[in-house]
This record gives C-alpha cells, structure tokens and sequence, in this order.
C-alpha cells in the first residue's frame, strides 16, 4: 500500500494580488507582504482572499461562509466569488511558453456578486477564491485606512482575520486620452436576454452594458446606424439592430434619426466620447454591402447584403443621401468624436477589393477620420487607409517606418504579446496600458465586448459554458463581460485587469503631466526595453512600478502646491467605520 497524505485539518486562507489567478489545484502565491492597496480617487482597488477547506466527504459538512469587511471604508467594498469556467479551447498549437496552462479545463474568470450578507458556499476538495473590490469617490474619504477582512463560518467562529493597508490619493486620475474602444454587441444583449430589438427591454440593456464599459475606460462605442457587417458568415445574416430608420420616398429616401438620438443619449449619459460608424463594406475584402433595411407600405425588407457588391451603384445612390444626412445630423446632435470605418481586418491580396469600395464613398467622407483594423504596411504606405488599426504582433513595421499607430490584438495575436485570453497570466492583460503609453499609441480596439455567439454568429451561445465561440476562438477572446440576472453584466477577472491597465496608462499620462513625458516613461519601460512582444514577466514589477508611478505623482503635486499634500500616505487615517459582509 501507498502511504496516504493526512487529511486536511483545518481551513487555509491566502490573501492573493489581482495578477494572480486561483486555480482549484493549486495553491496560489501570496500577495507581497506590507504592500498596501493603494490608488486614486475613482479607481477600483482589488483584492483577493483564496481559500481551501478541511478534508471532507460532503458539502453540508463544509457549512456555509460568512465573508465581512470592517473600516470606514467597509461599506464602499464590493465582494464577488471567482467563478471557474469551462475552456474547451485554451491556446492555440503553437503558441508560446507565457501561457499559464494549455489543456481544457474549469479555469478562474467570472465574478459573481455577493449580495451584502449572503453566505458563500465552499466547495469539497478544491481551492476557491473571494474578490473584494474597493472604489472611493469622496475626497473627504481620501488617505490611510485601514481594511479589515474577515470569514467565520455558519456559527460566527472566525475562520480568518487580517488587516489591509488602503491609500486613496486625494485626487482624481485624468480622463483615458487615448481612444479605448470594445465593440458591444447589441444583438448579443437582445438574444441572450430574449427581448425584441430596441424595445424598451433592450434599452435598458444598451444602458447597463454600456456602463459597464464606460466603467472598463471605454470611451468609444461601436454604433450601428446598419447592423454591423462583422463575423458574418457569407450569404447569412445577424439579428437586425439598425438605427437609422430608412423610407423610399419618390426617387430618395427619407431617414429618421430618433433612435440614434436615443443611443447617442446613452453615450453622452455614460461619458463616452467617441462613436465608431458601422462598417460600410463586409468584413475580410469588402466585397459586398452589409445588411441595410428600409421601411415600405408591405413591412420592412432586407435591400442590400451579401448579395449586393460593394461597386453596385444602387448602394452608391443610397450613400449618396444617406452619408451626408447622417454627418449632419452628428454635427447638429454629437460633440464627440466620429469615426467611419471601410471594412475590418482586409489582408494584403484584398488591397484592390478595399480601394475599390472605398471609392464609392471617398468623397461623401472628405474630411471625416477614417479607421480601419488591418495588419498589411501597404494600406498605409498607399494611402488606402487614413488611419490604420495595427495588429500588435505586426506593428514593428509600422514603428520602424516612424509610425505609432493604433493598435488592436485579437484571435491571432497569441504569441509574444499582451492579450486577454484567459489561459494568460493577468500581467499579459495588464501590461497594454503602460505599452500603448510608451509607444505614443492613439488609440486601442478590441472586437469582443459581449460577443455571445458562435464564430461567423452562426447561432447564440452560453456564455457561461462556452467561452470559446464555439471552439474558434481562445477561451475569453470573445468577451469580456457575463449577462448576469436582471440585465445586469457581471465582470470577469480580465475585465477588472484591463480597467487597471487603462487606469495605468491615466496614471502615467498625469505624471508627464506634471514633469514630462520622458520621466513618466522611464518609471515603466524597463530600461527602455519595453515593447510590444518585449516585457516583464514578474507580476511583482506591474504592482510596484505603479506604487513608483503614483509616488512620483504625489511628489509632483507637493513640488507645484508647495505644500504635502492632505490625504497623501502621510495623512491619517480619518475617524469613523463601517462594515460589509
């Protein structure tokens, strides 16, 4: 016989950074010990509090988890379970040495909410985690604090207590200067949900979803004015979700703009800055028309798609009126940014395709800023595209011809850079922000805000039990976000780091701010040696260098007021407390 291990005595607690990610077979690494949780005013501080219970032979045995928090700024904590996620598809052949795992399997992703004094139930046999996230926007509120978390089980016996160290600086970070953009789906929200586009359901979907980006530092939306021509299959269709109201009148057309009004109402509400057009040619060559559809006496009918090619003059007549009515309009009712886009992601055999389209419509977008998501140096060097979205694992060209674009990653860019798949260590996610601020990079894009559906949306998926598209895509590529209950969305692991990420790049822009922009870099580029496949691989690097970023900040603000500043980590603690469990 083999010698058996002793069996689990007793509950073990492990308090754990946001870098790290909680699989049920393996112990986690500590957070560095002394390292206080600290940031601005807005931003959302995190934590995690993993768990593994004693040997048992049933749940019932394990009792129930009574998570609470203490302080004066316990009523301000937010705690969530990490949820494990089925990933059939986790890295593609091929890639490359920085994943965490590669095999399928249940991995840490989704953050389900605890309602304020919900017991949590542990599970037999395996390690669980607790996620407390803190955000304060109260100056009065600013300074030292300290957090007290504790677990007691069902009969109020403490199972765990520690303190936290909490720093929120008196001051607000600057607002993302750079465009962030996700595409929000917003068929997705009317599938999953089963509400009939644009009803006031649906609506009520378009805001919360939105908020929830806003509150990742998107700040620009894709907005369909047509139902967006992307991940279609040829000669198929997504569920409609047009905007802009199209009537034949006489020889023209007659268009209302009141839902667009509505959705521009929704951007405004949620800060957003920027609205992207939808694509004017299909995706991969724009060789054809997307889906548009108008309005006639006998019901509303499909007038262009798969079936109509991009040179059909019949389109060119409708963009004739349509163009310039829709630009007027956003000139009258948006003091935002505007974006248009051809086609996404033409490859360098499409190059005639994509010129050829884009000059059925050139002269109605004089003037406009034209973007397109592309990987091919010679869209830009020909002028075809004004404003190219590089790929990150094809920018070097770029950059080498004195170009710092835009920049997107996405499926195919699963070997040496930052991405947020979920078979990723959390620093591959946190690392873009200071990336794109090294870089000068003007703009970020990611395809997949809520994309529930199967590759070339072929049919609607279960986020919460196929997170790969239906194995196409690398398990977390195509969203972000879960469609909790009550049209609430529900966050996952990679979205609270991308907000840090973003919430890095804000940090970084106020310290150039205040000194200048080679000072602000030196504090994150390693040397000089950080570069789109070039970083750091020590998650203690991402956590300690933004300590270094904020300190120099607060310095920067003493040296201009003169004076330290109220509520910087010098500052005491103010009275008062509170609790949340």
């Amino acid at each position: 016989m083999t010698d058996r291990p002793t069996p689990r005595q007793d509950w073990t607690f492990q308090l754990v950074d946001t870098l790290e990610k909680v699989f049920a077979d393996e112990c986690p690494a500590p957070m560095a010990a002394g390292a206080p949780l600290s940031g601005f005013l807005g931003e959302t501080l995190s934590v995690q509090l993993a768990y593994l219970p004693p040997a048992a032979e049933s749940r019932s045995a394990l009792g129930t988890l009574h998570p609470r928090v203490d302080g004066p700024l316990a009523h301000l904590v937010q705690v969530s379970t990490v949820e494990l996620v089925p990933c059939a598809l986790v890295a593609f052949d091929g890639h490359d040495e920085g994943y965490l795992r590669d095999t399928p399997g249940l991995y840490p992703d989704l953050l389900r909410p605890v309602p304020s004094g919900t017991p949590v139930r542990p599970a037999v046999g395996y390690w669980q985690a607790l996620w407390f996230d803190l955000e304060v926007t109260d100056p009065a509120l600013a300074g030292r604090h300290e957090l007290r978390v504790s677990v007691a089980d069902g009969d109020g016996v403490t199972l765990f207590e520690a303190s936290l160290e909490v720093v929120v600086h008196p001051v607000e970070l600057p607002a993302l200067d750079i465009v962030n953009t996700h595409w929000l789906h917003a068929d997705s929200l009317a599938e999953y949900y089963d509400v009939p586009v644009f009803s006031e359901e649906h609506w009520d979907l378009l805001d919360a979803y939105l908020g929830a980006a806003a509150r990742m530092r998107v700040n620009s939306v894709l907005t369909p004015t047509w139902t967006p021509p992307l991940d279609t299959a040829v000669g198929s269709e997504r569920t409609p979700v047009q905007l802009v109201g199209i009537t034949p009148d006489g020889g023209g057309h007659v268009f209302d703009f009141d839902l667009l009004g509505r959705w521009l109402g929704l951007c405004r509400k949620h800060a957003i800055t920027t609205v992207e057009i939808a694509h004017l040619f299909t995706q991969w060559g724009a060789t054809a028309t997307p889906a548009i559809y108008v309005r006639t006496p006998a019901g509303t009918e499909r007038r262009f798609g798969w079936d109509v090619p991009a040179t059909d003059p019949r389109y060119r007549a409708l963009m004739a009126e349509l163009l310039p009515a829709l630009r007027a309009y956003l000139a009258e009712h948006w003091d935002g940014g505007v974006l248009f886009h051809i086609s996404d992601e033409p490859r360098e055999h499409m190059l005639a395709d994509y010129r050829a389209a884009r000059a059925v419509v050139e002269d109605l977008l004089a003037g406009a800023t034209v973007v397109d998501a592309l990987s091919d140096f010679e869209f830009a060097r020909s002028g075809a595209v004004d404003t190219p979205i590089v790929a990150t694992n094809h920018v070097q060209e770029f950059l080498d011809h004195g170009h710092s674009p835009w920049v997107y990653y996405c499926v195919s860019q699963h070997r040496d850079v930052a991405n947020r798949f979920i078979g990723l260590p959390s620093l591959r996610n946190r690392v873009l922000g200071r990336q794109l601020f090294v870089a000068g990079a003007p703009g970020f894009l990611h395809w997949g805000f809520n994309f529930w559906a199967a590759q070339y949306s072929a049919r609607p998926i279960d986020p919460f039990t196929d997170t790969s598209a239906d194995g196409a895509f690398p398990a977390g590529d195509p969203f972000i976000v879960y469609p909790g209950p009550d049209g609430q969305p529900w966050p996952s692991i990679r979205y609270r780091v991308f907000a840090q990420a973003m919430d890095d790049h804000r940090a970084l822009q106020l310290l150039r701010d205040l000194t200048d922009a080679a000072t602000a870099r030196a504090t994150v580029d390693q040397g000089g040696t950080l570069g789109y496949a070039t970083f750091s691989y020590d998650r203690e690097h991402y956590l300690r260098s933004r300590r270094e970023v904020d300190a120099a900040i607060i310095a920067a603000l003493a040296r201009r007021d003169g004076s330290p500043v109220p509520g910087t980590p010098m500052a005491a603690s103010r009275p008062g407390g509170g609790t949340a469990g």
